[in-house]
């Protein structure tokens, strides 16, 4: 029960800074005030817990957990989280931080998840089956999100079109401006990017340590990197400058097309993609 529970909390922290770096990520491209709050408090929470297991593992040990890779690796995800909060009180290095939570949240990942926890713990199976339903989760949140980026992407195209023809229906009323069109788009992208980047770190690390053989290869797993690279280019292109307006909105379409791509024919010619 001990262990159970255990387990439970140190999945509770992967979330946790899971959903702490998409604030992290949404604060970093637009210093938005809130979101900075959310990530900062979401990483407190963790520091927390990660600092309460290190304290309980020195105390039944009797010394410092740095002897083993796996010791060596909690030790090191905690020093990230907390050299992470001190950036972020003392000093204004946004980009530092947001990179250091990156590298801090796969170590994180990977001692949670380890192989050695695995086959030492009771409860690895459960452990296992967890992985993969969050892996599953954030990768449907993303899709939600680009979903989601698509239709404001066609309202856009709807507007337009209606404005160049001087044409206002009864509906207009309840349509978006262009303005927040672009605005529900970016919003959309800004939460789906991290989620599937987290859904990836995740994928990855139950296909180490359940599966006998992977490729990294596989048709699911390069779709799911591409998608990832395509959503990053169209933010990038938009804060750049050249991607705006009706391209912008294009874009989103031609990229929402590569979501049902991979969503439904990915899995199809994937090895062990049959979930989703």
């Amino acid at each position: 029960m001990a262990d159970l529970t255990m387990a439970r909390l140190h999945e509770a922290m992967v979330i946790l800074y899971a959903v702490s770096l998409v604030f992290y990520f949404i604060d970093f491209l637009y210093k938005e005030t809130k979101a900075s709050r959310w990530a900062l408090g979401l990483l407190g929470a963790v520091w927390v817990l990660q600092t309460v297991f290190l304290i309980i593992y020195v105390v039944e040990t009797g010394r410092f957990p740095v002897l083993t890779l796996f010791e060596g690796i909690y030790f090191y995800a905690w020093l990230l989280v907390t050299l992470s909060i001190v950036l972020r009180i003392f000093t204004r290095l946004d980009f530092a931080v947001f990179f250091i939570n990156v590298i801090g949240f796969v170590f994180m990942t990977v001692h949670t998840f380890a192989p050695v926890q695995i086959e030492r713990s009771p409860v690895g199976e459960a452990l296992v089956s967890e992985l993969l339903l969050i892996h599953i989760t954030f990768a449907i949140l993303s899709y939600a999100a680009f979903s989601l980026a698509f239709v404001f992407a066609a309202l856009y195209w709807i507007l337009y079109r209606l404005l160049k023809e001087k044409r206002r229906p009864v509906q207009w009323s309840r349509l978006p401006s262009l303005g927040q069109a672009e605005q529900g788009m970016t919003a959309s992208i800004l939460a789906g990017i991290p989620l599937l980047f987290v859904s990836l770190t995740l994928g990855l690390q139950w296909a180490y340590v359940s599966l006998e053989e992977f490729s990294l290869w596989d048709a699911k797993i390069v779709g799911s990197f591409v998608l990832l690279l395509i959503y990053s280019g169209i933010l990038y292109f938009r804060r750049k400058g050249p991607l705006n307006g009706k391209a912008y909105a294009s874009a989103h379409v031609y990229a929402f097309l590569f979501v049902l791509i991979n969503f439904l024919l990915g899995s199809r010619l994937s090895e062990f993609h049959f979930w989703y």
